[in-house]
Protein backbone atom coordinates (compact mmCIF):
# COMPACT_ATOMS: atom_id res chain seq x y z
CA UNK A 1 0.00 0.00 0.00
CA UNK A 2 0.86 3.56 -0.51
CA UNK A 3 1.83 5.10 3.03
CA UNK A 4 3.27 8.45 4.58
CA UNK A 5 5.49 8.41 7.48
CA UNK A 6 3.95 10.95 9.98
CA UNK A 7 6.31 9.94 12.92
CA UNK A 8 9.20 8.06 14.22
CA UNK A 9 10.23 7.00 18.13
CA UNK A 10 12.17 4.90 19.65
CA UNK A 11 11.28 1.94 20.89
CA UNK A 12 13.57 -0.21 23.54
CA UNK A 13 17.38 -0.70 22.73
CA UNK A 14 17.01 -1.61 18.79
CA UNK A 15 13.10 -0.78 17.33
CA UNK A 16 11.08 1.80 16.32
CA UNK A 17 7.40 2.52 16.24
CA UNK A 18 6.50 3.94 12.91
CA UNK A 19 3.13 6.41 12.60
CA UNK A 20 2.18 6.01 9.11
CA UNK A 21 -1.00 7.47 7.13
CA UNK A 22 -2.78 5.54 4.35
CA UNK A 23 -5.72 5.67 2.19
CA UNK A 24 -6.72 2.19 3.51
CA UNK A 25 -5.37 1.80 6.80
CA UNK A 26 -5.76 5.19 7.97
CA UNK A 27 -3.34 5.92 10.68
CA UNK A 28 -1.57 2.85 12.15
CA UNK A 29 1.28 2.05 13.81
CA UNK A 30 3.73 -0.70 12.71
CA UNK A 31 7.10 -2.09 14.33
CA UNK A 32 10.36 -1.32 12.57
CA UNK A 33 13.19 -3.84 13.29
CA UNK A 34 16.71 -3.05 13.42
CA UNK A 35 19.57 -0.78 14.81
CA UNK A 36 19.64 3.10 13.32
CA UNK A 37 22.35 1.85 10.67
CA UNK A 38 20.03 -0.80 9.19
CA UNK A 39 18.83 -0.27 5.34
CA UNK A 40 14.87 -0.02 5.99
CA UNK A 41 15.88 2.72 9.21
CA UNK A 42 17.74 4.93 6.87
CA UNK A 43 14.40 4.41 4.22
CA UNK A 44 11.55 4.90 7.41
CA UNK A 45 12.00 8.54 7.87
CA UNK A 46 9.33 10.87 8.68
CA UNK A 47 7.47 12.75 5.18
CA UNK A 48 9.14 9.95 3.08
CA UNK A 49 6.07 8.32 1.21
CA UNK A 50 6.26 5.08 -0.93
CA UNK A 51 5.03 1.59 -1.00
CA UNK A 52 4.66 -0.10 2.05
CA UNK A 53 4.98 -3.76 3.05
CA UNK A 54 3.81 -5.39 6.02
CA UNK A 55 3.77 -8.32 8.10
CA UNK A 56 0.82 -8.45 10.12
CA UNK A 57 0.32 -10.71 13.01
CA UNK A 58 -3.76 -10.65 14.22
CA UNK A 59 -3.02 -12.57 16.76
CA UNK A 60 -0.48 -10.75 18.84
CA UNK A 61 -2.04 -7.62 17.09
CA UNK A 62 1.57 -6.95 15.66
CA UNK A 63 2.80 -5.34 12.89
CA UNK A 64 6.30 -5.60 10.69
CA UNK A 65 8.05 -3.23 8.18
CA UNK A 66 9.37 -6.04 6.01
CA UNK A 67 10.17 -2.85 3.11
CA UNK A 68 9.65 0.21 2.38
CA UNK A 69 10.19 1.47 -1.18
CA UNK A 70 9.93 4.73 -1.10
CA UNK A 71 9.23 7.25 -4.11
CA UNK A 72 9.15 10.30 -2.09
CA UNK A 73 12.30 11.42 0.20
CA UNK A 74 11.36 15.06 0.38
CA UNK A 75 15.07 16.37 1.22
CA UNK A 76 14.13 19.82 1.27
CA UNK A 77 11.85 19.11 4.32
CA UNK A 78 15.00 18.09 6.37
CA UNK A 79 17.46 21.23 5.38
CA UNK A 80 14.67 24.26 5.40
CA UNK A 81 13.49 25.00 8.69
CA UNK A 82 10.52 25.95 7.36
CA UNK A 83 9.54 23.73 5.83
CA UNK A 84 9.94 21.01 8.14
CA UNK A 85 7.55 23.13 10.92
CA UNK A 86 5.14 23.29 8.00
CA UNK A 87 5.32 19.47 7.03
CA UNK A 88 5.35 18.73 11.37
CA UNK A 89 2.07 20.85 11.81
CA UNK A 90 0.23 19.29 8.44
CA UNK A 91 1.47 15.94 10.46
CA UNK A 92 -0.12 16.66 13.77
CA UNK A 93 -2.90 17.64 12.55
CA UNK A 94 -3.58 14.87 10.61
CA UNK A 95 -2.98 12.96 13.78
CA UNK A 96 -5.21 15.14 16.20
CA UNK A 97 -8.19 15.19 13.82
CA UNK A 98 -7.70 11.61 13.02
CA UNK A 99 -7.21 12.20 9.24
CA UNK A 100 -11.12 14.34 9.60
CA UNK A 101 -12.54 10.40 9.54
CA UNK A 102 -11.78 10.79 5.65
CA UNK A 103 -8.21 8.77 5.24
CA UNK A 104 -8.31 8.87 1.68
CA UNK A 105 -8.79 12.72 1.03
CA UNK A 106 -6.60 13.27 3.85
CA UNK A 107 -3.72 11.18 2.48
CA UNK A 108 -4.21 12.88 -1.01
CA UNK A 109 -3.81 16.12 1.14
CA UNK A 110 -1.22 15.65 2.96
CA UNK A 111 0.96 14.39 -0.27
CA UNK A 112 0.42 17.06 -2.45
CA UNK A 113 1.17 19.20 0.26
CA UNK A 114 4.54 17.69 1.20
CA UNK A 115 5.25 17.27 -2.56
CA UNK A 116 4.27 20.49 -3.42
CA UNK A 117 6.30 22.45 -0.96
CA UNK A 118 9.42 20.24 -1.27
CA UNK A 119 9.14 21.41 -4.93
CA UNK A 120 8.70 25.17 -4.30
CA UNK A 121 10.91 28.32 -2.79
CA UNK A 122 9.90 29.20 0.83
CA UNK A 123 7.65 31.70 -0.19
CA UNK A 124 5.41 29.60 -1.91
CA UNK A 125 5.58 27.09 0.10
CA UNK A 126 3.84 29.54 2.67
CA UNK A 127 1.45 29.70 0.44
CA UNK A 128 0.67 26.47 0.08
CA UNK A 129 0.70 25.62 3.74
CA UNK A 130 -2.26 28.32 3.92
CA UNK A 131 -4.09 26.46 1.25
CA UNK A 132 -3.25 23.08 2.57
CA UNK A 133 -4.62 24.30 5.69
CA UNK A 134 -7.79 26.01 4.21
CA UNK A 135 -8.04 22.97 1.99
CA UNK A 136 -7.92 20.97 5.42
CA UNK A 137 -10.59 22.39 7.52
CA UNK A 138 -12.79 21.80 4.48
CA UNK A 139 -12.43 18.17 4.55
CA UNK A 140 -13.11 18.53 8.50
CA UNK A 141 -16.58 20.47 7.68
CA UNK A 142 -15.96 23.36 9.40
CA UNK A 143 -14.54 25.77 6.65
CA UNK A 144 -16.52 29.33 6.89
CA UNK A 145 -18.23 30.47 3.58
CA UNK A 146 -16.16 33.20 1.75
CA UNK A 147 -18.62 34.39 -0.76
CA UNK A 148 -21.47 35.08 1.41
CA UNK A 149 -22.30 36.82 4.80
CA UNK A 150 -23.20 34.39 7.11
CA UNK A 151 -25.86 36.91 8.81
CA UNK A 152 -27.55 38.37 6.08
CA UNK A 153 -26.41 36.28 3.20
CA UNK A 154 -25.37 39.08 0.99
CA UNK A 155 -22.12 39.22 -1.22
CA UNK A 156 -19.01 39.89 1.02
CA UNK A 157 -16.27 42.06 -0.46
CA UNK A 158 -14.76 42.19 2.69
CA UNK A 159 -15.60 40.58 6.03
CA UNK A 160 -14.76 39.82 9.55
CA UNK A 161 -14.81 36.36 10.91
CA UNK A 162 -16.96 36.07 13.94
CA UNK A 163 -16.29 33.44 16.26
CA UNK A 164 -19.75 33.91 17.73
CA UNK A 165 -21.18 33.50 14.37
CA UNK A 166 -18.88 31.08 13.04
CA UNK A 167 -18.58 32.30 9.94
CA UNK A 168 -17.69 36.14 8.04
CA UNK A 169 -19.95 39.01 8.44
CA UNK A 170 -20.06 41.67 6.13
CA UNK A 171 -19.40 45.71 7.74
CA UNK A 172 -23.10 46.22 7.88
CA UNK A 173 -23.83 43.54 9.74
CA UNK A 174 -20.81 43.80 12.01
CA UNK A 175 -21.48 44.85 15.64
CA UNK A 176 -20.03 48.56 16.06
CA UNK A 177 -18.20 47.53 19.06
CA UNK A 178 -15.23 44.62 18.84
CA UNK A 179 -16.70 41.06 20.57
CA UNK A 180 -14.76 40.42 23.37
CA UNK A 181 -15.84 36.89 24.10
CA UNK A 182 -14.84 35.59 20.97
CA UNK A 183 -12.24 35.73 18.40
CA UNK A 184 -12.20 38.36 15.53
CA UNK A 185 -10.54 38.86 11.76
CA UNK A 186 -11.22 40.93 9.50
CA UNK A 187 -10.20 40.10 5.93
CA UNK A 188 -9.92 42.10 2.81
CA UNK A 189 -11.32 41.84 -0.61
CA UNK A 190 -8.33 40.14 -1.86
CA UNK A 191 -8.13 37.60 1.17
CA UNK A 192 -11.75 36.66 0.36
CA UNK A 193 -11.37 36.01 -3.49
CA UNK A 194 -8.16 34.03 -2.40
CA UNK A 195 -9.84 31.36 -0.41
CA UNK A 196 -12.92 30.94 -2.60
CA UNK A 197 -10.06 30.31 -5.25
CA UNK A 198 -8.60 27.46 -3.22
CA UNK A 199 -12.18 26.06 -3.65
CA UNK A 200 -13.13 26.40 -6.73
CA UNK A 201 -10.06 27.08 -9.08
CA UNK A 202 -7.56 24.51 -10.28
CA UNK A 203 -4.68 23.79 -7.88
CA UNK A 204 -1.95 25.29 -10.57
CA UNK A 205 -3.91 28.06 -11.41
CA UNK A 206 -4.11 28.77 -7.73
CA UNK A 207 -1.05 28.63 -7.15
CA UNK A 208 0.01 31.08 -9.96
CA UNK A 209 -2.19 33.95 -8.22
CA UNK A 210 -0.31 36.52 -6.01
CA UNK A 211 -1.18 37.75 -2.66
CA UNK A 212 -0.25 40.85 -0.69
CA UNK A 213 1.66 40.22 2.52
CA UNK A 214 -1.08 41.83 4.18
CA UNK A 215 -3.47 39.60 3.06
CA UNK A 216 -1.28 36.29 3.41
CA UNK A 217 -1.13 37.63 6.90
CA UNK A 218 -4.44 37.98 7.73
CA UNK A 219 -5.94 34.38 5.94
CA UNK A 220 -2.71 32.78 8.60
CA UNK A 221 -3.81 34.03 11.59
CA UNK A 222 -7.54 33.47 10.65
CA UNK A 223 -6.70 29.48 9.53
CA UNK A 224 -4.16 29.20 12.31
CA UNK A 225 -6.79 29.64 15.11
CA UNK A 226 -9.39 27.96 12.70
CA UNK A 227 -7.53 24.72 13.00
CA UNK A 228 -6.89 24.47 16.39
CA UNK A 229 -10.26 25.27 17.27
CA UNK A 230 -11.18 22.16 15.15
CA UNK A 231 -8.70 20.36 16.49
CA UNK A 232 -10.05 21.13 19.80
CA UNK A 233 -6.49 21.60 21.41
CA UNK A 234 -3.13 23.69 21.37
CA UNK A 235 -1.10 22.63 18.70
CA UNK A 236 2.30 22.05 19.52
CA UNK A 237 3.35 22.98 15.96
CA UNK A 238 2.37 26.20 16.48
CA UNK A 239 3.35 26.51 20.31
CA UNK A 240 7.01 25.48 19.42
CA UNK A 241 7.61 27.08 15.24
CA UNK A 242 5.47 30.21 16.13
CA UNK A 243 8.17 32.76 14.93
CA UNK A 244 9.32 30.38 12.22
CA UNK A 245 5.56 29.55 10.52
Amino acid sequence: MNAIVLTVSKQGEQNYSVCFLSAELGIFYATLYGGAKSKKRALVQPFNSGLLYLYTDNAHHLRKITDFDVRSMHPSLRTNLYKMWAANLASEIVLKTKGAGDYENAFALLSAFLDGIDASEEPEARLGTLRFLWRYLGLLGVQPDPLLCSSCAQPLSSGVYAGGANGFICPDCAPSEPETAHATFSLDAPSLSYLNAINTARPGAVRRLTLSADSAYRIKQLVFYLIEQAAGCRLKSLESGMGIL
